[in-house]
């Protein structure tokens, strides 16, 4: 295949592939079967808007990863996995897309028993939003002699420490985040109806920043108001904005399916005493939580720190603070692997990356204010200069 443009060069690729070997020979698995967009573009280069019909990587312990999906997929993963071709990229017919009277599994059985695997240990994604019950029921039946085992994460897991390359995405999808909240800031007023001002945000998003070009995030904008911004997940509607409410803007950019997800929270008039006394409480928690953000610490230290300074100032908070990000496809920019939260002891490593996501949900609004973070030799770095704070317009 020629006039390709991989992101990542042939030797990265198969470094990905010896630790998922290396993986996979730790859980007992002759083979495994990966169905998340992320983990298909993290082990081959493929990249497509496909994953709404079934597809897959098969990877065996020896050989180069397997394509299988549509067969006018088959065009797309041409373009854009490291492979050179040939038996490494395979296509289904058409008339198995969505037809209730037969599977695409079905040809994935005969592929995988074309290769030797009917009677293998096979691994595959038992809790992945692209490997429905339908389809496990379907392989199984047409491969009764292999054996299933659940290999959820077993690949996202090999994602935690990012290569050189990978950061630089990362940075660059930072850069891209930053002018979508200056692109707020500026705009943002009484009067402004929401969808306008999500418009300008995707806008922003897709013009990138210092000359590279912006991705689709993983997640749509989150932009809720007033009373809504009491739940964390409303993402817009067409009424304008009004004073004396709270908007948080959870956004990403996003570079080469690199996500970079940052919040920041916009109170327009006269700030209660109760946001100043929140932000306050936030902003001093994050810094506790940061200062143990660094090599062979765990996970929950930066929880710990971040909830007992929380605490401390009178405010609780529900659930995780922070997760792991990288490369990443609707509907989640996480990674899906580790959390900031008591009893996570995964050990902080260099290269690891994650958003750290100290939101408050009070009983009239919402207030976010979230960095994203890389882990370095020495301690962390924050991938952005957004300014820290809420933000206050009249």
């Amino acid at each position: 295949m020629i006039d390709k443009n991989p992101n990542f060069t042939p030797q990265e690729y198969q470094a990905r592939i010896a630790k998922t070997r290396a993986a996979m020979d730790a859980a007992q698995l002759n083979a495994i079967f990966v169905t998340d967009p992320s983990n298909m573009s993290w082990l081959t280069g493929y990249d497509g808007w496909s994953f709404y019909v079934h597809q897959g990587v098969v990877l065996t312990m020896t050989g180069e990863p397997i394509w299988w999906g549509r067969a006018m997929d088959a065009v797309g993963a041409g373009r854009t996995v490291f492979m050179k071709g040939g038996d490494t990229i395979r296509g289904y017919d058409d008339t198995f897309v969505q037809n209730p009277d037969k599977h695409p599994m079905q040809e994935l059985a005969a592929l995988l028993a074309e290769h030797g695997l009917d009677h293998a240990r096979i691994g595959v994604e038992m809790d992945n939003y692209y490997y429905t019950a339908a389809a496990h029921a379907t392989l199984t039946t047409n491969l009764p002699n292999a054996t299933f085992k659940d290999a959820t994460g077993l690949v996202n897991w090999q994602r935690a420490v990012k290569s050189s390359q990978e950061i630089v995405y990362m940075r660059r999808a930072a850069r891209i985040v930053e002018a979508m909240h200056a692109r707020i800031l500026e705009l943002v007023e009484p009067g402004l109806r929401k969808n306008d001002l999500i418009a300008e945000i995707y806008a922003t998003g897709m013009r990138g920043a210092d000359g590279h070009w912006g991705d689709y995030p993983a997640i749509v904008p989150m932009a809720p108001s007033g009373m809504d911004a009491t739940a964390p997940h409303l993402t817009w509607d067409g009424r304008p904005m009004v004073k004396g409410e709270a908007t948080f803007f959870e956004i990403a950019g996003a570079h080469k399916r690199y996500q970079c997800p940052q919040s920041r929270t916009v109170f327009l008039g006269n700030v209660p005493p109760k946001y100043q006394q929140a932000e306050a409480a936030v902003l001093d928690a994050i810094d506790a939580g940061l200062e143990q953000a660094k090599p062979g610490n765990q996970a929950q230290d930066i929880a710990n720190a971040f909830n007992a300074a929380l605490n401390k100032a009178g405010f609780e908070k529900d659930g995780r603070c922070g997760y792991a990000i990288g490369i990443s496809y609707p509907p989640d920019w996480g990674e899906r692997t580790i959390s900031f939260r008591a009893g996570d002891t995964t050990v902080l490593q260099a290269g690891m990356t994650f958003h750290f996501m100290p939101a408050l949900w009070l009983d009239d609004g919402g207030l976010e204010i979230t960095e994203p973070i890389l882990i370095t030799p020495t301690g962390h770095e924050c991938l952005c200069n957004t300014p820290r704070s809420l933000w206050v317009k009249p």
